[in-house]
């Protein structure tokens, strides 16, 4: 057991499983991941096994019903898992979280059970990829307001056209958690959720992106020519799927909270490593008070985030996910995400210092870890529309 597994005095509530849950997270990813963090990262790859060899070991569809084939976790329990991902393979944490959570547990959330009966088996099987659609190109942070994305209804099927970018799992995904206007007059309402096989007529990968940091983690643009989706593929209600985005977001920025804890956890772990053995002057650098100085102020920064980032998923349990997009969750979920991501941009920041000229070659893995750290400002409502929730929320 590692240090930062280890469960500490007055530790938030994780139970003796939740922290062996933790542990055999992070020994399976220590072993699987490791050998191909770097492969990945250098050359944009994506190992087309990897899904179906966490179908295999049951690291799939964690808070997907038993009924279904997942395992029935807490969303603290599924955070726990992506935590432990997210410190030997932020990418592949990340789509890991964008198959599972944005994509499987919006299914099992909002769909039919005719939708959750086709298509949940096969996503917690691995045999299935899962991406959510909702970006566009000019439609970030407006996201809702801004979608040009159009489907028209024609009797029992919708006609889609439009496109969608920065989509994580685009270029590799089976199935899409689709948004788009279904009534253009009413702003940011009038969206429909539909669930749609990217083997579908009209679905094009039009480039796969090339990013900065996370890696091997696939991207896309994605557009949509005429494509056909039959009226049962909606996902909740017609014309109501803004409650689909706001719910589902919700929970998107609870989980993607231990991407940032991982990630910095591993850098803290590297940084004390590298201080033990790096001498100059005649010691170890470990040694000198401004070294101490960085590794205790990364500590207590990754203790804090934790508490939160714990306390905000397990608050995540206690609410009905179709209520959520508003009210306190809607505020801590926010926090959780900004916080957790300044927190590991502070910490990412020491640890390349640390490190000094050796951290800032590109083949090192803490530049990698590095590179990862800004989009955990970005992604999932950048840092500016969180403040802007949890603002909006207490002066309601």
């Amino acid at each position: 057991m590692t240090a930062h597994d280890r469960p500490a005095a007055g530790a938030f509530g994780l139970t003796p499983d939740q922290h062996n849950l933790l542990k055999e997270a992070d020994d399976y990813a220590r072993k699987e991941f490791g050998p191909i963090a770097a492969r990945m990262d250098d050359e944009e790859w994506w190992p087309p096994e990897l899904m179906s060899n966490f179908g295999k070991h049951g690291m799939l569809g964690a808070t997907i019903g038993p009924e279904y084939g997942g395992a029935g976790m807490s969303y603290l329990e599924a955070g726990l898992v992506l935590q432990a991902f997210a410190r030997w393979s932020p990418a592949i944490a990340l789509s890991w979280a964008a198959h599972d959570n944005l994509c499987a547990n919006n299914l099992y959330t909002n769909g039919s059970d005719d939708i959750r009966s086709r298509f949940l088996p096969k996503l917690v099987s691995g045999e299935w990829v899962g991406c959510l659609g909702l970006t566009e190109p000019g439609a970030g942070s407006d996201a809702l307001g801004s979608m040009r994305t159009k489907a028209v209804r024609d009797g029992d099927v919708y006609r889609i056209s439009g496109s969608k970018i920065y989509i994580t799992n685009g270029p590799i995904a089976d199935v899409c958690l689709l948004y788009a206007k279904t009534q253009p007059d009413r702003g940011s309402k009038g969206i429909t959720a539909f669930v749609v096989e990217t083997s579908t007529p009209g679905f094009q990968v039009a480039q796969k992106l090339n990013k900065m940091g996370f890696r091997g983690s696939q991207t896309a643009e994605l557009v949509f020519d005429d494509m056909v989706v039959p009226v049962e593929n909606i996902v909740g209600t017609e014309h109501e799927g803004h409650q689909v985005v706001m719910s589902g977001l919700d929970i998107e920025r609870a989980m993607i909270a231990p991407i940032s804890v991982g990630t910095a956890e591993r850098a803290l772990a590297l940084s004390i490593e590298y201080a033990k053995s790096r001498e100059q002057f005649g010691a170890p650098i470990a040694s000198f008070q401004m070294v101490q100085s960085r590794i205790a102020e990364m500590y207590a920064d990754i203790e804090a985030a934790k508490t939160l980032c714990w306390s905000v998923l397990s608050a995540c349990d206690a609410v009905d996910e179709r209520e959520a997009g508003r009210g306190e969750i809607h505020a801590r979920t926010a926090s959780a995400v900004m916080f957790c991501a300044d927190m590991a941009n502070r910490v990412l920041n020491h640890a390349l210092q640390i490190h000094g000229g050796g951290g800032y070659i590109w083949e090192t893995e803490i530049n990698r870890l590095y590179r990862s750290i800004k989009l955990l400002e970005i992604g999932a409502g950048t840092t500016e529309v969180r403040k802007l929730i949890i603002a909006g929320e207490l002066l309601r």
